[in-house]
C-alpha cells in the first residue's frame, strides 16, 4: 500500500509563509495562523510542502489503508485559501450561511481573502470543528 504523502515536516510555517507571493494571501494566512491556533490548541505544523495544520488525528479505511493527518489546517493557494475545516458537526451548515463569500469542495473551504467572510462565524466554525474531530477521533 502507497505511503501517505501528507505527513508533518520539519519546514517551518513561517519559512513557508515568507515565500507565498501575494501580499493578501500571506497576510490572511498569518491571520488564520492565529485563529487556528487559538481554535485547536496547538501550534501550526507543515504537512507536506504547501498545508499549515494544527493538532492530528489518526485515521484507518476498511481497505486498511491508515495514517495521520492535521485535524484542522489550510492552504494558500493561487487566487485563494483552502481551508481544511468541515468536519459535518451539527449546526455547520446554519454556520457556512451566515459566513460571507465562500466556496466547498468535499472537506475543504474556499475563501478568496479573509474580507470576504464573518472572522466571527469562521472562529465558531474553527472551534466546532475541532471539537466534533476530537469527539470523533477520540
Amino acid at each position: 500500500m502507497a505511503e501517505n504523502k501528507t505527513k508533518a515536516t520539519a519546514q517551518t510555517v513561517d519559512s513557508f509563509l515568507e515565500n507565498v507571493a501575494d501580499e493578501q494571501a500571506r497576510a490572511d494566512s498569518y491571520t488564520l495562523v492565529k485563529l487556528m491556533q487559538q481554535a485547536s490548541g496547538c501550534k501550526p505544523v507543515m504537512w507536506g510542502t504547501a498545508i499549515i495544520g494544527f493538532d492530528s488525528y489518526h485515521y484507518k479505511y476498511e481497505s486498511g489503508r491508515e495514517g495521520d493527518m492535521c485535524l484542522i489546517g489550510f492552504s494558500p493557494r493561487k487566487g485563494k485559501l483552502s481551508l481544511y475545516v468541515l468536519s459535518g458537526f451539527e449546526g455547520q451548515e446554519q454556520l457556512l450561511a451566515q459566513l460571507g463569500k465562500h466556496k466547498i469542495q468535499g472537506v475543504c473551504l474556499h475563501i478568496k481573502k479573509l474580507s470576504d467572510v464573518d472572522l466571527t462565524i469562521l472562529e465558531s466554525l474553527l472551534k466546532q470543528s475541532v471539537i466534533h474531530l476530537k469527539k470523533r477521533h477520540a
